[in-house]
């Protein structure tokens, strides 16, 4: 059994992360080491390290976890006065070598890029860039943004991203090395979260402030969508470079990506995803004798379910955390088990009760009809489940892999074919409405696209698939 044959949690698939900070008198490597660590949930296919040192930019990257790519010698040898790193999931370009980040390219301005997000606009840019000569070794978009940086002919690395920023399409949340220092910026929309932060009298940027956190940062504030913030000798230098579009931020980063110690738009994300299981018990309740959640992703708002709803919680469902990333196939006669290399039921938990199983989201339906079933079987008399965001049916062209509608088991049926499909008593999701009063924001500000299929940026509808550089390598 490979690993794609095991059925996986039905949530999103993730994205990436991103750091970078200019600290001299630090060891900016071995920081940077750590912000990547607390970001590690961001993406687990690949991650590196650049650093810049008298005007030299040297980067490590490698397919692996933080801890797996890295080791002391690795980051002795990174030395310097500034650096940026990346975790990845891909969204777009497959998992290979070429598409781990950093990506360094030469040019006019010699610049290391880490990018979280996903351009609509990736396929005409590369054209456009091929048609003048400029060559790629990988397949993802963040390459482009990399290589129109390099490739630009003003003066100055500020001047070069200035024009560059506002001719990208979608979301992206960068960050920029070179030998002045570090470069951020964020799409005119903010879809993608940046935090700044502070260490001593420097200064930090990552894609959450848990990051900050373990490497004993000051989260400052976040940096504004289309905004640049400079990091260097200087200082923080900022400027706006992209305008005119309505703050779009992901909720679902509110749901389900952030890490539940980091803090979005003001908001401490375990305090949040609480009150979304709150508030689902108020607007879908129902007689149980315990409630249970999908672990990991479900425990905030499963406690807020129970304490809203006064049914006790208990850990019905074990989970394993090392088997994500296990390659050995475990054999013909260990393959009906496969769902339980992740999870095991507690009968004692949950035989002869009626059980509610509270999650974050559910996109597939694979892993939770598995669920339904393993609970069944432990001796559960009744199976509701109560997922804590709204249904998934629009799939994301801003930097998370969510699949086509036509895999969403949301997407054309009604709630109550979904819980025929998935063998539940009954299925209740949290409302749009109660989303927003969780979060104490509203529409206005946010993408809710996967649930609503309204997208903020325009010629969405017309955005590259995720192999879309892959296959037009293919067609040259």
């Amino acid at each position: 059994m490979t690993p794609s044959e095991i059925p996986d949690r039905d949530g999103p698939r993730d994205e990436c992360g991103v750091f970078g900070l200019y600290a001299p008198e630090s060891d900016v490597a071995r920081l940077t080491y750590f912000g990547l660590y607390a970001l590690q949930h961001r993406g687990q296919e690949s991650a590196g390290i650049a650093t810049a040192e008298d005007g030299h930019i040297m980067a490590v990257r490698d397919l692996g976890l933080v801890s797996q790519v890295f080791d002391e010698q690795k980051l002795r040898a990174l030395t310097g006065s500034a650096a940026i790193g990346h975790v990845r999931y891909s969204t777009t370009g497959s998992s290979a070598w070429e598409n781990a980040q950093p990506i360094y390219r030469q040019g006019q301005h010699d610049v290391a890029l880490a990018h979280n997000g996903n351009l609509i606009n990736a396929v005409e840019l590369h054209a456009e860039l091929r048609d003048q000569g400029v060559t790629f070794q990988s397949t993802s978009d963040s390459e482009i943004i990399a290589a129109m940086i390099a490739n630009h002919p003003a003066a100055t690395i500020q001047e070069a991203i200035a024009d560059v920023v506002p001719r990208l399409e979608g979301a992206f949340s960068t960050v920029v090395l070179t030998s002045e220092g570090v470069f951020a910026f964020r799409d005119a929309a903010g879809l993608r979260p940046l935090a700044l932060g502070r260490i001593g009298d420097r200064y930090v940027v990552a894609s959450e402030t848990c990051a900050l956190d373990i490497v004993g940062g000051q989260h400052l504030r976040d940096v504004l969508p289309g905004e640049m913030v400079g990091l260097g000798e200087r200082g923080i230098e900022t400027q706006m470079v992209a305008n005119g579009q309505r703050p779009a931020f992901c909720v679902f980063e509110h749901i389900y990506f952030a890490r539940p110690d980091s803090i979005l738009e003001g908001n401490r994300t375990q305090v949040s995803r609480r009150r979304m299981g709150e508030i689902l018990a108020r607007e879908s309740p129902v007689e149980a004798d315990v409630v249970i959640a999908v672990p990991d992703s479900g425990n905030p708002a499963a406690g807020g379910f129970a304490t809203e709803s006064g049914i006790p919680r208990d850990d019905g469902l074990i989970k394993n955390r090392y088997v994500a990333r296990t390659f050995i196939q475990p054999g013909q006669e260990l393959r009906k088990n496969g769902l339980k290399m992740k999870f095991n039921p507690m009968p004692e938990v949950v035989s002869g009760k009626r059980v509610v199983v509270v999650d974050d989201s559910i996109v597939r339906g694979n892993t939770t009809r598995h669920l339904v079933k393993m609970l069944r079987d432990a001796g559960a008399t009744e199976v509701h489940l109560r997922i804590s965001a709204p249904p998934i049916r629009f799939p994301c062209h801003y930097g998370i892999d969510m699949s086509t509608p036509q895999e969403m088991i949301a997407h054309d049926r009604t709630v109550d074919e979904v819980a025929a499909e998935l063998g539940a008593d009954s299925l209740a999701y949290l409302s749009l409405q109660g989303l927003y009063e969780a979060i104490g924001s509203d529409r206005s500000t946010h993408c809710d696209a996967c649930f609503t299929g309204e997208y903020p940026l325009e010629r969405s509808g017309d955005a590259n698939g995720k192999f879309a550089l892959e296959e037009l390598a293919v067609v040259r």
